[in-house]
């Protein structure tokens, strides 16, 4: 089925007049066993759509947090191979929520670029962000994933100019990635009111939705985002509820899924509460 859910799923929401809420976990984090709970558990506690990270030792478009998220996963053994079994493993249980995996070229140049995308589609994973790789390097990846109905996804920026923006868009499938800050994950937060004329160009150039991401921690956050754009997309908030739970000694899947279903809450309301 692969990029066919992204599409399936966007439609759906549209004809709900509403957001996807979009969660990022990293997987293998904090082990093996619990990352599969978690999984296993975001779309019950409100997750449209889901981000699955694949850790790599120089994250570096990443903060603190999910470079911390992706030590926790790669000192417990994690391999892209053991994302793809965790990815499978959910996909015996849930056939319809996309999964899109997100990380670096190294671990896939490694792999090979064919072999990959197949081990991928037979896993259940619709689409892929490449943080590190640039359009004018991405065709052989692109050919790739084409050949295996897998979404690649790209990330657009606040300093995309509409000559950028045409590059960009090219081959992008399912929906761009609007990046609302300048900067890594987790340090900055989104400003609606500058996001909006961005998202509206960025939807324009691609005529795909556009999932905004970067800066988004709370429930209020993501509701002004979710107002204006497609979807919104929340990670370090949520990796940092594991490092939570773990200084604690609490129950990390119940604390990552609470915030989940706090944050999906603010999602799926925030359009109905618009004033008239």
């Amino acid at each position: 089925m692969t990029k066919a859910r992204i599409e399936a799923r966007f439609a759906q929401l549209k004809q709900e007049d509403r957001a996807a809420f979009v969660a990022y976990v990293m997987s293998g984090d904090p082990d093996a066993e619990t990352a599969a709970k978690i999984l296993k558990g975001l779309p019950a506690a409100g997750a449209d759509l889901i981000e699955l990270g694949f850790p790599f030792s120089d994250p570096m478009a990443e903060g603190p947090p999910i470079q911390r998220a992706a030590q926790r996963a790669l000192a417990k053994g994690q391999t892209l191979k053991g994302v793809l079994a965790q990815a499978q493993a959910f996909r015996e249980g849930d056939q319809t929520t996309p999964i899109i995996l997100m990380g670096y070229m190294n671990p896939l140049v490694t792999w090979g670029f064919t072999a990959f995308a197949r081990a991928a589609a037979a896993a259940g994973i619709d689409g892929l962000i490449v943080v590190d790789c640039p359009p004018e390097e991405a065709t052989p990846l692109a050919d790739a994933l084409d050949a295996a109905d897998i979404a690649l996804i790209r990330l657009a920026t606040p300093t995309s100019d509409d000559a950028r923006l045409q590059v960009i868009v090219r081959r992008t499938a399912g929906f761009v990635y609007y990046v609302s800050v300048a900067g890594v994950t987790g340090v900055k937060e989104a400003d609606a009111d500058a996001v909006a004329p961005a998202v509206a160009r960025v939807r324009a150039a691609s005529g795909l939705p556009v999932a905004v991401g970067f800066g988004i921690k709370t429930p209020e956050r993501a509701a002004a985002i979710a107002r204006v754009a497609d979807a919104a997309v929340v990670g370090s908030a949520l990796v940092e509820e594991v490092a939570a739970a773990l200084e604690r000694n609490e129950d990390v899947t119940g604390r990552v899924l609470s915030k989940v279903e706090a944050l999906a809450k603010a999602v799926r309301g925030a359009r109905a509460a618009e004033p008239a």
